[in-house]
């Protein structure tokens, strides 16, 4: 009778829940998601803005005369200001005065 017993128990539930493969899952969505908001604000600087330039200092430790230090350019401040509105504001109407600072700036 013991096989009988357990022959005709129940199959246990599965688990709800989904564990810590949904979990896992749920971070990458959501960090797929920031790094796509991050791309559209950078666009959308770069539109107006112009793609962005870099210049690369290398410094030698051996002596020589020392590298000139990169002067920032025209509207930097303007720019930097527009970028982390537009990375940190999920509305773009929000950097209307970034946008416009930035404007201003570039035509005086």
């Amino acid at each position: 009778p013991p096989l009988a017993a357990a022959a005709s128990a129940p199959a246990p539930a599965p688990a709800s829940g989904g564990g810590m493969l949904s979990g896992l899952m749920g971070s990458m969505a959501s960090g797929m998601a920031a790094g796509v908001g991050m791309s559209v604000a950078n666009r959308a600087v770069d539109a107006v803005m112009g793609p962005r330039q870099t210049e690369v200092v290398h410094r030698h430790e051996g002596g020589g005369a020392p590298a000139p230090v990169a002067v920032p350019a025209k509207c930097q401040l303007q720019q930097d200001q527009l970028t982390q509105c537009m990375q940190s504001s999920s509305d773009a109407a929000q950097c209307q005065f970034y946008l416009d600072a930035l404007k201003a700036c570039q035509q005086g």
